[in-house]
């Protein structure tokens, strides 16, 4: 049952809603009615009620200003002002108060009751929000876990300030870290032979979870901070060491024998990144950062490594020493030379980048580079429709040696797109020249220079393709044709000889005769004879 107070100048006011209302049937109690707001107040010193129904204009205190006192000294109680006064100033006066119905006189009973069950079911909704804080207390303690590796992977990747660092390591239950401190970042370079299903992703949680059981194993041994990001990498956090050759010993110790063991029980790989030592723990993201650019290095030289950042921090600033010109060599050599060549460019490419240790920034966009170019050579060959080449293709490996298969694959695939085209447009230019000969055979100053301008090609590499579509020179197939008409002429027409020499191109008649007996085996006169004795 909630408690309500009746505050209302006019009496019989007060009496018509303590009688017109059963207030037990609507879920309330009426345990007080008063005069003023003041007398309300003063009884509220020692008996509170839920919801306050309340009269605007009353003396010595009205309804906003017992609005005004009870939510400064009790703000959970509900307030209800009654009123005869339609007044804007009135209803903003109330909405600052927090008020929650400003109600208009005069009120029947029945709206008094929707009032009631209104306001009945908001105080409801707020007491089971209550009665769930148990409930999220459960939820709270079972999410522990996952909220301790959110709140580690803020120190590590962002950092935190020291009181807060000391609040959640005790509200986690963590030990103090005491320096030396070092980060150490691990990810999965791949699942090995793996069939895995991607349609559920149920395979790769499974090994991913048991790439972290390892290292939970080593973590609690060792006493080490482990955790999991939201790139699913895994991170360690070491301290304790005072001296920083015995901590970077023992870390990489650690991660040996975490890779060694994932690599032979889980049958796959993982490369891991040793990050520099700190002092503190305000200090742990510059550790994690050098872990991570430790790991950018497997790039270069391969997966299944252990890659510490005392390996590669004492080298010189890295100079671009490599050739600057790959990207217009290979798109030379795609557009004019051999599969074969095309792979050896790519192979020396690769190896170039590894002999540099350029950063893994630097190596990509040497890489986008020469995938620009390949881009850029398929759209002047017309091939914008073969297979689709993306600059953020090469975000998709974790090695230059994955790049490098993936880039002779492509290119294997764009060269063989080229020599589709090409033998394409070589059939169809080919297809012209043949018409354009059997449309203007009867020409005798047709030649191949003027074949050739027509279909825009050298008369060399005309007469190469020519004769290897045709399995006939130009001449060769000229003459056929000619003679073929001629054939024709001599069975169906009464023309004269020197007449079908030239309609079929041949100005001297007795050129043609020549041409006609070395192509038919005999002269025009005997091939008509014969025709006409068979007919």
């Amino acid at each position: 049952m909630y408690k309500v107070f009746i505050v209302d100048d006019e009496a019989v006011v007060r009496d018509g809603l303590k009688r017109t209302i059963n207030w037990q049937e609507h879920g309330f109690e009426l345990i007080g009615d008063y005069a003023n707001g003041r007398e309300a107040l003063d009884v509220m010193e020692h008996m509170v009620p839920d919801v306050i129904i309340s009269d605007i204009s009353m003396p010595f205190m009205d309804g906003l200003e017992l609005a005004a006192a009870v939510s400064r000294k009790y703000p959970y109680v509900k307030m209800i002002i009654l009123t005869g006064f339609d007044e804007f100033e009135y209803a903003q006066q109330a909405i600052r108060l927090k008020v929650s119905d400003f109600i208009l006189k005069p009120i029947t009973a029945h709206e008094m009751r929707d009032l009631l069950h209104k306001v009945k079911r908001e105080m409801d909704e707020v007491a089971q929000q209550h009665e769930d804080l148990s409930r999220l207390y459960h939820q709270l303690k079972q999410s522990l876990p996952l909220l301790k590796e959110r709140f580690l992977e803020r120190l590590v990747v962002n950092g935190l300030r020291t009181s807060e660092i000391e609040e959640r390591f005790q509200y986690f239950g963590l030990a103090p870290l005491s320096p030396l401190q070092l980060v150490m970042v691990a990810d999965i370079d791949d699942f090995g032979m793996r069939t895995i299903r991607t349609d559920t992703g149920h395979d790769t949680e499974i090994l991913r979870y048991a790439a972290f059981n390892v290292f939970e194993e080593i973590a609690i041994r060792e006493n080490l901070l482990l955790f999991r990001t939201r790139e699913e990498r895994l991170v360690l956090v070491f301290s304790g060491e005072a001296e920083e050759s015995a901590l970077y010993e023992r870390s990489y110790q650690i991660a040996e024998e975490a890779r060694f063991y994932i690599d032979k029980f889980l049958k796959f790989t993982v490369s891991i990144g040793v990050g520099q030592a700190c002092r503190s723990a305000e200090e742990l993201p510059l550790s994690y950062r050098s872990a991570l650019s430790a790991l950018d290095y497997r790039f270069l030289l391969g997966k299944n490594r252990v890659l510490s950042i005392l390996d590669f921090e004492g080298r010189p600033a890295f100079e671009n020493h490599s050739r600057s010109d790959w990207d217009r060599q290979l798109a030379s050599v795609v557009k004019t030379g051999s599969v074969q060549e095309v792979h050896q460019l790519i192979h020396e490419f690769v190896a170039d980048l590894k002999e540099s240790m350029a950063p893994l920034d630097s190596c990509l966009l040497h890489i986008q580079k020469v995938i620009l170019s390949l881009m850029n050579t398929t759209r002047e060959l017309g091939l914008e429709g073969s297979r689709q080449i993306q600059l953020t293709d090469v975000y998709k490996f974790k090695t230059l040696d994955e790049i490098e298969v993936w880039l002779e694959e492509t290119v294997s695939s764009v060269m063989t797109s080229i020599a589709d085209n090409r033998n394409h447009y070589t059939l169809t230019q080919i297809r012209r020249a043949v018409e354009y000969i059997e449309t203007h055979y009867a020409e005798e100053k047709m030649s191949l220079q003027d074949l050739c301008r027509h279909v825009l090609m050298s008369t060399s590499y005309f007469s190469l393709v020519f004769k290897q579509h045709t399995g006939e020179t130009f001449v060769e197939y000229l003459t056929r044709i000619r003679m073929e008409k001629a054939k024709e002429m001599l069975q169906h027409t009464t023309m004269k000889f020197y007449e079908i020499a030239g309609k079929v191109g041949y100005g001297d008649p007795n050129y043609f005769s020549i041409l006609f007996k070395k192509h038919a085996g005999m002269t025009p006169r005997e091939y008509r004879d014969r025709h006409a004795k068979e007919s």
